[in-house]
């Protein structure tokens, strides 16, 4: 019963540090679009976060097409695919501990 409670609460936080990160990323998405200013304290954490993930997508995909980035569209479909898939199998391996 402790387990499953446990396995259950780290699918909890692992859903929602997923749907933080993506707002993030559509964040940073719409900020780029209007060329903000570089040295803004707000567009240095966003960029912070999200150049990784937009470097190691970028170095196995090619994410430019017509001049649209597509990485950051890329990386919100596997963010919601593990949500979906890890923590319903999480949630399930809970359920099945109960």
């Amino acid at each position: 019963m402790i387990l499953a409670t446990f396995i259950q609460a780290i699918a909890q936080i692992l859903s929602m540090v997923i749907n933080i990160y993506i707002w993030v990323i559509i964040i940073s998405a719409l900020i780029s679009w209007v060329n903000p200013d570089p040295s803004n304290p707000i567009v240095q954490i966003l960029r912070r976060l999200t150049e990784p993930a937009y470097a190691f997508v970028r170095r196995y995909i090619p994410t430019v097409i017509g001049g649209i980035d597509l990485s950051p569209i890329i990386i919100i479909l596997a963010l919601q695919f593990l949500d979906l898939f890890l923590v319903r199998v999480l949630f399930n391996l809970a359920r099945s501990l109960a």
